[in-house]
């Protein structure tokens, strides 16, 4: 018997027969949800989906083993996953803890994996790795049918202090050297648009030509990180950066036709080339929020453009420079007219 039921959004489709476990699906469409009932409903008949699991073979179930399905059954729906989730996951994998039987495992068994961890790699790195844990046995409880326990409760270590890495002008010299010494001519205007947009490295080689509207100069990014949708406002800097479309280039889909892994590669090669240290291309995102801030640019104006929909992550990317605002402060004050200046009352 197959049952649905609309929750947080999602159709959740679960069919029970009796000498089988129960199995169970969430979709975005009713009609994807009932067309994968017909075809599992049709796969038990056929004698395909064995009577299989009962109590015994699901306390012998590892958690390397409950990793692997959420691998390969739940991240492919997550809009933000990628190769650093699998990559997570694969480190997890590797450790004692995914030898551990899903009946034996406790939140000392997982207190001790982030303990062993934390000697080796950062907090915030830990801290992924355990959300990553927290919501594949979050999936496994309420939809799989799996016994684990709850990690609301897990202590997780702090993350870290947010980057603080500033462009320099002579970080720009390095990097304008390196640029000349490389091959990609389209590495050096993707770097240029990153500075100029704030946008991610994922939404910039995403960026297809239908999306960009130059008669009002702005970019549409239909998926981002969070999921939402968002139109990026392009200034005389963006555009600039942007290849230009010939004829040759006409029919081509992507704005910077160039794959991620190439970029990455190209990026380290440049700076290593440069000898620029600690600059991450993300970098690049939280110099363009700072410097829109710097050109005095509103919360609500920023937070459009970066897409950021709370403030105080928005400020976890801004790191203005006590120079400048000081320096600001000294124009400020020397547009004061003598007028505007309070004079203190004659008696």
């Amino acid at each position: 018997m197959a049952t649905f039921r609309k929750h947080r959004g999602k159709w959740q489709a679960q069919i029970r027969r009796v000498g089988h476990p129960a199995l169970s699906k969430s979709f975005e469409l009713k009609e994807d949800a009932l067309r994968w009932v017909r075809h599992q409903e049709r796969r038990i008949d056929l004698g395909e989906l064995s009577p299989a699991v009962g109590k015994s073979e699901i306390s012998k179930l590892t958690v390397g083993e409950l990793l692997e399905r959420y691998c390969s059954e739940v991240l492919p729906k997550k809009r933000s996953a990628g190769p650093v989730e699998r990559l997570h996951i694969k480190t997890v994998l590797r450790h004692g803890l995914a030898q551990i039987e899903t009946c034996n495992i406790t939140l000392a068994s997982i207190g001790d994996y982030r303990d062993q961890r934390l000697r080796k790699v950062t907090g915030s790195t830990v801290r992924r790795e355990l959300g990553l844990i927290q919501h594949a046995f979050n999936i496994a409880r309420r939809e799989w049918g799996i016994p684990v326990p709850d990690l609301r409760d897990l202590s997780k270590p702090p993350a870290n202090r947010a980057r603080e890495r500033r462009l320099t002008e002579d970080d720009l010299i390095k990097l304008e050297e390196g640029f000349s010494q490389c091959r990609n001519p389209l590495v050096k205007p993707t770097f240029l648009f990153a500075l100029a947009t704030g946008m991610r490295r994922g939404e910039i080689l995403s960026l297809r030509w239908s999306h960009v509207d130059q008669k009002v100069n702005t970019a549409f990014l239909p998926i981002t990180k969070n999921g939402n949708s968002r139109t990026v406002p392009l200034s005389p800097m963006a555009l600039s950066a942007m290849p230009k479309r010939t004829n040759a280039t006409k029919d081509q889909e992507f704005v910077f036709p160039i794959s991620s892994n190439a970029l990455q590669l190209s990026w380290k090669r440049i700076r290593l080339r440069a000898g620029v240290k600690d600059l991450r291309f993300h970098d690049l995102r939280h110099e363009a929020i700072s410097r829109f801030f710097e050109m005095g640019l509103s919360i609500p104006e920023v937070s459009l453009i970066s897409g950021h929909k709370d403030p105080r992550m928005l400020f976890r990317y801004t790191h203005l420079r006590a120079t400048d605002v000081a320096e600001k402060l000294r124009r400020l004050s020397m547009s004061e007219t003598p007028e505007a200046i309070d004079q203190p009352e004659q008696t």
